[in-house]
Parts: structure tokens; C-alpha cells; sequence
């Protein structure tokens, strides 16, 4: 074999490796993206959940606190399960918040990985 014909057999072997490693980082990066979606989507679900089951104990407690009798312990009690109450949902409303956030930055932050390493290995094989 002449070596011509080595040197562009080795071509092509090399650029079909880069092709090959070029899907698969597509494939990765698409992936990655829909894992974190999905991820996100969970958290979301659950933090839900636990925002949910959080006003449901703060509402049962604070029945059995007028279940007692009406004395000034009391009272203090109440307003303290109140406020933690409305600090538990407003904490768990901006986790949620920023949760949702983390998770649309982190799929605009793969959609932006894929384009660079797309565009990369385009200007590495000279494709357009």
C-alpha cells in the first residue's frame, strides 16, 4: 500500500473517531441536560410536598393549642407557631423559587456547554 493511500486510510480513521466522539459528547450533553431537568422536576415535586406537609402539622398544632385553656403561656405559644409557620412557608416558597431558577440556569448553562463543544469540534474538522 502506497503511502498516500496509508496517510489517508489514517485520515479517515481519525476523522471517524472525531465524528464518533463528537456524537457522543452531543449525547452526553443532551443527557446531562435532561437528567438535570428531570432532577429539578423531583426537587420541585417534593419540596412541594414538604411545603404541604409542613402547613398541615403547623394547622394541626396550632388546633391543639386552642384545645388549651386560654392563658397568657398560651397565647405566647400561638403567636411562636404562627411565625414559625409563615417562616416555614416563606422559606419553602424560596427555596422552591430558587430551586426553579437553579434549575433553568443549569439548562441554559448545558444548552451553552453543547453549542461550544458543537462548535469546537466544527472548527477542529474545518465543518461549518
Amino acid at each position: 500500500m502506497s503511502e498516500e493511500k496509508k496517510a489517508s486510510s489514517n485520515d479517515e480513521k481519525v476523522k471517524s473517531s472525531l465524528d464518533n466522539l463528537s456524537e457522543k459528547a452531543e449525547s452526553f450533553a443532551k443527557n446531562a441536560e435532561e437528567k438535570a431537568s428531570e432532577l429539578a422536576g423531583e426537587a420541585g415535586e417534593k419540596l412541594a410536598d414538604f411545603a404541604d406537609d409542613a402547613k398541615e402539622a403547623f394547622h394541626e398544632a396550632k388546633e391543639k393549642v386552642h384545645e388549651i385553656l386560654d392563658s397568657e403561656e398560651v397565647q405566647k405559644a400561638k403567636e411562636a407557631l404562627e411565625n414559625v409557620g409563615e417562616k416555614a412557608a416563606e422559606l419553602a416558597g424560596e427555596a422552591g423559587e430558587k430551586l426553579a431558577d437553579f434549575a433553568e440556569d443549569a439548562a441554559e448553562e448545558m444548552k451553552e456547554v453543547k453549542g461550544k463543544a458543537k462548535n469546537f469540534f466544527q472548527r477542529l474538522f474545518g465543518k461549518k
